[in-house]
């Protein structure tokens, strides 16, 4: 069997959300440049502590989307770097989540609901390692493979954009209340 025959049909899809990706990090900064000024009854280690829990994981979601794009859209010459390159994103995903998920149970700006564990915790979580099983299953099913390493790179996606959209409103929203609080 071609090794290539797994990755050629899938280069627009990669294309399309690398893409995607490269443009939501891109957006991302802009949304972090316009919050800058929110006034914020957080300390500034608490506002820090927040933002590697719930901001910067958003851009290595998105970076993680941009660079699998890159790396299964390369004119490779065997399918066995990629599984590898893979398989290893996977695994350092799965370290960062865990990461993440202590920084959001340790940080003490804002008090994480079901949905923020889901998005910020579980769903990463499933995603990178979802992309460790397919680089393994590869070795074994190269055309199926593929199929995970796609949704795990929407998963990542979509789960990116919830996050971003959830940041930017609550920002908003504090920042309505706020000035409103103060109004009164």
């Amino acid at each position: 069997m071609n090794n290539f025959i797994a990755l050629t049909g899938w280069a627009n899809f990669f294309v399309i959300v690398g893409s995607s990706a490269g443009a939501l990090i891109g957006l991302q900064f802009v949304v972090m440049a316009l919050v800058a000024d929110v006034v914020s009854t957080a300390s500034e280690q608490q506002q820090r502590q927040a933002g590697e829990a719930f901001a910067t994981p958003n851009i290595v979601h998105f970076g993680t989307v941009l660079l699998l794009s890159a790396i299964l859209t390369a004119p490779w010459h065997s399918i066995y770097g990629p599984v590898i390159i893979v398989t290893a994103i996977g695994i350092c995903g799965l370290i960062y989540t865990l990461l993440v998920t202590r920084r959001m149970r340790r940080q003490s700006a804002y008090q994480p609901v079901f949905e923020d564990w889901l998005f910020h915790s579980l769903f990463p979580l499933t995603a990178y390692l979802l992309l460790s099983a397919s680089g393994y299953e590869a070795t074994l099913h190269e055309e199926g493979s593929i199929f995970g390493v796609g949704a795990a790179a929407l998963v990542l996606l979509f789960t990116g954009i919830h996050n971003a959209w959830d940041a930017a409103s609550y920002h908003v929203f504090a920042v309505q209340r706020q000035r409103s609080d103060k109004a009164d």
